[in-house]
């Protein structure tokens, strides 16, 4: 990630998390919600299988709705499930989209 995304991702980071880690409002915009995505995942171990229980339940850590939350990891391709077992993604495969790649 280049120093002005650094810069960028930091400032969204700032924008919608409390001082204790709580998310207050997920971003409406995808390169913003990426930035906290990518935050929340890197709390995650590559490699290690989490249940549903388990991810609902370190997701609550940052924001109520872990739902919506995990969804998100799985749709941005942070996560991989299979019958209710999520794994970390590679780092490269995380937000592939054209916006977040800049």
């Amino acid at each position: 990630m280049s120093e002005r995304m650094v810069k960028e991702k930091q400032k969204v980071l700032n924008n919608f998390m409390e001082k204790n880690g709580k998310v207050k409002t997920i971003p409406a915009q995808q390169k913003k919600k990426l930035f906290l995505l990518e935050h929340m995942a890197e709390g995650l171990k590559v490699g290690t299988k989490y249940s549903e229980k388990e991810i609902n339940e370190y997701i609550k850590h940052f924001h109520d709705d872990f739902a919506t939350l995990r969804r998100e990891f799985i749709i941005h391709q942070f996560m991989y499930r299979e019958n209710s077992v999520y794994e970390v993604n590679p780092k490269e495969m995380w937000g592939s989209t054209p916006l977040y790649k800049q």
